[in-house]
């Protein structure tokens, strides 16, 4: 039995065996268990009255809906069948690690010839200082790459742009994805293979690549003896940028000086400004078949984010098909009389968008703050850039395999049991 057997039959084990227990404890329970659901019910109430809300009013809600879910476990303490409730959650987490486990990936790329004279831009302070800790500048000289400090005032795009002029036939970026998109950029216009080495704090865009976020020494190998891929750039108003665009509620807080320290913090002094009952209406419109509409958030990315999914949710399954995913967020009125207001979310995907608006647009480009000029274009660049990536590294996003629907994921686990799993994806290009 294959390992991506034995994991599909433990997730589907696990999974039938939290409905069953959550079944028997529904049924023991009943009608108690009812306000166990009302005491979770009023406290997400409470907590979205709250973050709307600035002063009294928040701190009111949030206390109020810290009490309600407080009552909510004290309940089930009581109840005393708190083994069943653990049991339960256990299943249904394991179940999920087992999925994962089951739809891993590793994509078979075709190895690339060495580049002679690869060169790796790093940024000593990215990622709490991962460039240091982890000896990155010693670990790239040993397998033949010139490696390239950033110092605090220096232009990220000079520095490329000066290397490859002095023969730099590869180019690797270790930093955010900011940096990234930098040097992404470069390598596409001029054609050349690119690494991206998963030394920032989050390397979403190494993610969905299949670079090994734990292996940061080990990326380097994707100029050694590395496999190459085509994937998608983007691009709003002639920038590049590899993961996405975020306009509205994120991008307002994201241009706030305490951001950096404090996102958390700034996130929720944001949210009444775009969702309380005072806020002003939402100055981005974006054409639909059945006219113009205006959002509090847009979300534009390089390729479709998978959102809301047990499995795989904030992962791009692929980053070959030549499309811009968009994500919006619009608010609608439940009651003008309380100035209640809920959102709703529309996902779609295109090879092009644009957004208008009376002013400069706050917007947040793959995490970094930046002020663009209405109208807002946005386009895919198919195929733009090469990808070098290291052997023993996945080299496809952990979602790839992952199906779209909770039923055909659990019958895609059926399958595996039953036939064996399928071969790992083969990149498009």
């Amino acid at each position: 039995m294959t390992g991506r057997r034995i994991w599909a039959a433990l997730a589907l084990v696990l999974g039938v065996a939290a409905i069953v227990l959550a079944v028997v404890a529904a049924i023991l329970r009943f009608p108690d268990g009812l306000t166990v659901l009302a005491c979770v019910a009023l406290a997400l109430s409470a907590a979205w009255y709250g973050v709307r809300r600035r002063g009294a009013a928040r701190w009111l809600g949030l206390t109020a809906a810290a009490l309600l879910a407080a009552g909510a476990v004290v309940l089930v303490i009581v109840e005393g069948r708190v083994i069943v409730d653990v049991l339960i959650v256990l299943c249904v987490f394991g179940a999920l690690a087992a999925a994962r486990q089951a739809f891993k990936v590793h994509a078979a790329l075709p190895q690339a010839e060495r580049p002679s004279n690869p060169v790796l831009f790093y940024n000593p302070l990215s990622g709490g200082g991962k460039a240091k800790r982890f000896h990155l500048a010693d670990e790239a000289r040993r397998r033949g790459i010139e490696p390239i400090e950033l110092h605090r005032g220096d232009d990220l795009e000079t520095l490329v742009r000066n290397a490859v002029a002095k023969g730099a036939d590869a180019l690797a970026m270790a930093g955010g994805d900011g940096s990234q998109a930098v040097v992404a950029m470069i390598a596409a216009e001029l054609n050349l293979p690119y690494a991206c080495i998963p030394a920032g704090t989050r390397n979403h865009f190494a993610l969905d690549l299949g670079v090994d976020r734990d292996d940061v020494v080990g990326a380097l190998d994707a100029f050694v003896r590395g496999g190459e891929r085509r994937v998608d750039l983007a691009e709003v108003n002639g920038r590049v940028f590899v993961n996405n665009v975020s306009l509205g509620l994120y991008a307002d807080a994201v241009q706030k000086p305490g951001y950096r320290e404090a996102k958390m913090h700034t996130l929720l002094e944001t949210v009444p400004d775009v969702l309380g009952p005072d806020a002003k209406p939402p100055d981005l419109v974006w054409r639909s078949p059945e006219g113009d509409e205006s959002a509090v958030a847009i979300l534009v990315s390089n390729n479709a984010y998978r959102l809301g999914h047990a499995l795989g949710s904030g992962t791009r399954p692929r980053l070959d098909r030549a499309v811009l995913g968009v994500t919006v967020l619009a608010p609608t009125t439940v009651s003008a009389a309380r100035a209640t207001r809920k959102l709703g979310m529309e996902q779609w995907v295109t090879p092009t968008f644009e957004i208008e608006a009376s002013n400069g647009i706050a917007a947040g480009i793959d995490g970094e703050a930046a002020r663009l000029d209405p109208p807002l274009r946005f386009r895919i660049l198919p195929g733009a850039l090469r990808v070098r990536i290291a052997p023993h590294h996945p080299g496809a996003s952990p979602s790839a395999l992952e199906p779209e629907k909770a039923w055909q994921t659990i019958q895609a686990l059926g399958g595996f049991v039953l036939r064996g799993g399928p071969d790992d994806p083969a990149p498009a290009r």
